[in-house]
């Protein structure tokens, strides 16, 4: 049985997973799904043999079983293996789980038992938490927030011996956003384009091409134009996905552009907010690529202005959903926004 750890994090129940290192409880829950199914997996790929599996493992779906048949499953012995493996997908649908507080204070160690409890997680004042952390593994599996991508795709790419400059990094991050599943197929795609013994580098022609992010006209390049208030680039980008709605929708780029001067509002109050490391530290940025933005931005904006565009989002925002704006097509509100950004 793997002993309790004081921080559970993916990468320690993976080492401990390829160790065989088990615990007879898993409770696997958050709001991505992502890393609930690796584990979940790994353990119905690995734990047993596939000719122990047939009477051995059982993967049953939370709509589908009560905690009854839950617990007759754990209690079971393997026969002719060392383990029995109980997945239950879906776990949020079950019903009247305290009643496995009394199996979680003494579960049967031959018995591997896997919740997967997704779209939230479990109340960790309730006892059936206690008393499976005491004997097992508790994983709170949470979302990546927005400045938290480039730095796991570039610790991604890594781990494939592959290296990614920050234009490439955050071109994929705010194309695709925080659905790691996507976004680890999207990476896979882009390292199956690699060379496989020269230099893989990823650049913003292997995104253009692999990905369909023009490494021209993307949420990075405006972002970049309006942090450094280049109008002509601007308009040049809005324009091109004003004609060409394939490419995305402008109202894509509303969340990041809002978020950039939330925080530059933010950064207003840093103590020493001219030192880039003070700023970073505030905003609680992952990585150091962005820190930069902020600090032109510091210089080109002001505390004013910037309170000013953050109001002005909002206006657009509602007008976007049809508050005081019957009929202005959007091409031409994001134009009034970037207008009201640059001047």
């Amino acid at each position: 049985m793997a002993e309790r750890k004081t921080a559970v994090t993916f990468d320690s129940i993976m080492r401990d997973l390829k160790s065989r290192n088990f615990s007879p409880i898993y409770i696997l829950m958050g709001d991505e799904s992502y890393y609930i199914d690796r584990i979940s997996d790994y353990i119905a790929e690995n734990v047993l043999r596939p000719e122990e599996r047939d009477f051995n493992q059982s993967i049953v779906f939370g709509s589908d079983v009560n905690i009854a048949q839950i617990i007759d499953l754990a209690k079971g012995y393997p026969m002719m293996a060392e383990y029995r493996v109980v997945i239950v997908k879906e776990s949020q649908n079950l019903k009247a789980t305290e009643l496995l507080e009394k199996y979680f204070e003494k579960p049967v160690k031959s018995t591997i038992l896997v919740f997967c409890h997704k779209n939230g997680t479990i109340d960790r004042r309730k006892k059936i938490i206690s008393n499976a952390e005491a004997v097992g593994v508790i994983f709170e599996s949470k979302k990546k927030k927005e400045n938290e991508l480039p730095c796991f795709i570039a610790d991604y790419l890594k781990k494939h011996n592959a290296t990614i400059d920050s234009k490439s990094s955050s071109m994929i991050a705010e194309h695709i956003g925080s659905d790691l599943s996507r976004l680890i197929s999207e990476l896979d795609k882009v390292l199956i384009s690699l060379p496989a013994d020269k230099d893989r580098r990823v650049t913003p022609e292997i995104v253009e091409n692999q990905i369909g992010v023009s490494k021209d006209f993307n949420s990075f390049e405006l972002k970049n134009a309006i942090i450094t208030r280049n109008i002509f680039k601007a308009n040049q980008i809005i324009k091109y996905f004003d004609n060409n709605p394939k490419a995305g929708s402008i109202y894509s780029f509303m969340p990041l552009l809002f978020n950039y001067f939330q925080n530059l509002m933010l950064a207003y109050y840093t103590p020493g907010r001219r030192d880039e490391y003070s700023v970073a530290h505030f905003l609680d940025l992952k990585s150091t690529w962005g820190i930069k933005d902020y600090m032109i931005g510091l210089r080109n904006f002001s505390g004013m202005k910037t309170m000013q565009i953050i109001n002005k989002f909002r206006e657009i925002d509602a007008k976007s959903k049809g508050l005081d704006n019957p009929n202005t097509p959007s091409g031409e509100l994001m134009k009034e926004l970037i207008f009201f950004i640059l001047h």
